[in-house]
C-alpha cells in the first residue's frame, strides 16, 4: 500500500506540472485498475474518477496529431465500462460524450472513424441494428469522405447479407470520393460476387467514362485493369479489345501496349480455333500486330527506353512461342534485329560535360546515315555553287 501510494503521488505531481501528459494519465489509470484487481474489491468509482479527470483535458489545438494519444483515453474508458464494469449504458454514454467533443460538426475539421465504428459495434453486440445504422448514417453525413467509416459500414452490412444497403453506401462512397479508383473497383466487385455482371459492367463503364471526360483519378490503371479482367473472365474478349483501344487513345504508355499484346497472345485455344474458321488471325499474329503498332507509336514519340522494353517483351513472347502454331525462328530473328545497342554519349550540362547512355536502333541508324548523305550532298552543292561564282568573277577580270 505504501508503494502504491507513493506511485500514485508521483503521477499526481507529474500531472499537476503537465495535465496534457497523456502517457502519465495512462500509467495512473493502469495503477488504479490493477489496485482493483489485486484487492478483489470494487474500485470502479475511483477508476471512473481518474478517467473523467483524464478526458477532461481536451487538447487545446484542433490538429489531429495532438489528439491521437488523447482519443485512446476515451476508447479505454468505454472498453472498461463495457467489459470490466459490465455497464453497457455507461459505455454507450462514454462514446456519445466523446463524439460530442470531436471537431467534426460544421465546419468540419477532423474526426476519428474508429470511435464511430466502435460505438456502432457496441450496438450490434446489443442486437440493436437500428441504433448501429443510425450512428454510422450520422457519421457518413457529418464526416463526408471519411473512408474508414464507409468501409466499416459496408463490411457490417455485408456480414448481415444486406446487399441493397451495401449498394446505397457504395453510391455515397463514390459520390463523396469520385476520384478513388479502389472504391469503384470494390463496388463493381460486390456486384460480381453476387452474380450481377451487367451491374458490375455498368459501374466500370460509368467510372472509365468519367475518367475519359477528364476526371483525375487516383491510380486509374487499377480501374482499367479490373474492367478488362472482368470482360476476360466473362469471356467477352471483343469487349476487352475495345477497352484496350480506348485506353490507348487516352494514354500510349508502353505497359499498356505490352499488356494488350500479351492479352492477344493468351486467347484460349478453343476461341482461337473459332476465329481461324472465321478468317481471323491467330492469337500470336494478333499479338505481333499490337507489338508492331506499339513500336511505331513509341518511335514517333521518341521514347527510346520504352521502345527497348517493348522489344524485350516481344522477344520473350517469340522465344516462348517457338513451338506454338504461328511461331518461328524467323520472327525471333526479326525482333532481335530491331534491338538497339547501348552507346555512351556526351552532353554539356551547366558548363560541364556529362556522360549518359543512349540507345541506337537499327532503323534510326539507317535514317541517320541517309541524313548524313543528304547533308554531304547539300554541302557539295554549296561548294560547287561558290566555285562557279568565283570562276565567273575571275573570267570577267
Amino acid at each position: 500500500d505504501c508503494i502504491i501510494s507513493q506511485r500514485r503521488q508521483t503521477y499526481v505531481d507529474k500531472l499537476l506540472a503537465d495535465k496534457y501528459d497523456y502517457d502519465t494519465w495512462f500509467d495512473y489509470i493502469r495503477l488504479e485498475e490493477a489496485e482493483e484487481d489485486s484487492n478483489g474489491n470494487s474500485n470502479a468509482e475511483k477508476v471512473r474518477s481518474v478517467y473523467r479527470q483524464a478526458v477532461a483535458n481536451v487538447p487545446p489545438v484542433k490538429e489531429k496529431r495532438f489528439w491521437r494519444r488523447y482519443i485512446y483515453l476515451w476508447i479505454n474508458f468505454a472498453i472498461y465500462e463495457e467489459l470490466t464494469s459490465k455497464d453497457v449504458s455507461a459505455a454507450r454514454a462514454v462514446y456519445k460524450e466523446c463524439l460530442s467533443i470531436l471537431p467534426h460538426s460544421r465546419p468540419y475539421v477532423f474526426t476519428f472513424g474508429k470511435i464511430w465504428l466502435m460505438a456502432a459495434h457496441l450496438e450490434v453486440r446489443q442486437k440493436d441494428l437500428d441504433a448501429a445504422r443510425k450512428i454510422l448514417g450520422t457519421a457518413i453525413g457529418m464526416c463526408v469522405g471519411k473512408e474508414n467509416i464507409l468501409k466499416g459500414y459496408i463490411a457490417l452490412e455485408l456480414q448481415l447479407g444486406e446487399i441493397d444497403r451495401c449498394r446505397k453506401i457504395y453510391a455515397k462512397y463514390i459520390e463523396s470520393l469520385p476520384h478513388n479508383s479502389k472504391a469503384w473497383v470494390q463496388f463493381a466487385q460486390l456486384e460480381v460476387n453476387v452474380g450481377e455482371m451487367d451491374r458490375a459492367r455498368a459501374i466500370f463503364e460509368l467510372a472509365v467514362s468519367q475518367q475519359e471526360a477528364g476526371l483525375e483519378m487516383d491510380m486509374p490503371e487499377l480501374l482499367w485493369k479490373a474492367f478488362i479482367d472482368l470482360e476476360v473472365a466473362d469471356g467477352r474478349t471483343d469487349n476487352a479489345r475495345r477497352l484496350y483501344e480506348r485506353l490507348l487513345d487516352k494514354t500510349g504508355h508502353f505497359k499498356v501496349w505490352i499488356s494488350f499484346a500479351m492479352f492477344e497472345s493468351t486467347i484460349p485455344d478453343k476461341e482461337e480455333e473459332e476465329e481461324k474458321e472465321a478468317g481471323v488471325s491467330s492469337s500470336i499474329e494478333l499479338a505481333r500486330m499490337v507489338f508492331s503498332r506499339g513500336y511505331d507509336a513509341l518511335k514517333k514519340q521518341g521514347l527510346k527506353e520504352e521502345r527497348m522494353l517493348l522489344l524485350e517483351a516481344w522477344r520473350d513472347l517469340e522465344e516462348a512461342g517457338l513451338d506454338r502454331p504461328g511461331g518461328g525462328v524467323e520472327w525471333l530473328r526479326a525482333v532481335e534485329a530491331k534491338m538497339p545497342r547501348k552507346v555512351k554519349m556526351r552532353r554539356e550540362v551547366g558548363g560541364s560535360v556529362q556522360e549518359y547512355l543512349d540507345y541506337l536502333f537499327p532503323d534510326d541508324e539507317k535514317k541517320m546515315v541517309g541524313m548524313k548523305i543528304l547533308e554531304k550532298a547539300l554541302e557539295w552543292k554549296k561548294m560547287a555553287a561558290l566555285m562557279n561564282t568565283g570562276g565567273g568573277a575571275l573570267a570577267g577580270k
